[in-house]
């Protein structure tokens, strides 16, 4: 497999993940597993964290399907090369990144991150022209 694909399934188990890290939050807020098995009808009163790794999260799976997209197109044309693999490692090792400075609130570091992420996804771009 190329690293161009480790590095979309890696993608698609850090978004499986990170629920797991809101979720303690939420499951340490609700002093118990009630609320969250469940209907949710009540806002839950969380630690700002728990609502950034949320946002983390969503933030993940809007960019993840461009992400997929390129990754796969490039790789059924056979256009997967050392500069793809490196895009996509840029992608994933920049939203590891994101998760981690978007939860613990470091503004404009996030940013910076998250334009790493971009420009992983313009680098697999070029190479399909």
């Amino acid at each position: 497999m190329t690293t161009d694909l480790w590095m979309l399934v890696c993608t698609a188990v850090l978004s499986i993940s990170v629920p797991l890290l809101y979720g303690a939050g939420r499951l340490q807020a609700s002093g118990g597993g009630k609320w969250l098995a469940g209907n949710r009808d009540t806002a839950l009163d969380v630690a700002p964290w728990v609502e950034r790794a949320k946002r983390a999260h969503l933030n993940l799976i809007e960019n993840i399907a461009p992400f997929a997209v390129l990754v796969l197109v490039a790789h059924v044309t056979g256009k997967a090369n050392e500069a793809t693999a490196c895009g996509a490692q840029l992608f994933f090792y920049g939203r590891l990144a994101h998760v981690a400075v978007y939860t613990m609130g470091l503004v404009y570091v996030r940013t910076i991150v998250f334009g790493v992420t971009v420009l992983g996804e313009i680098w697999i771009l070029r190479a399909l022209f």
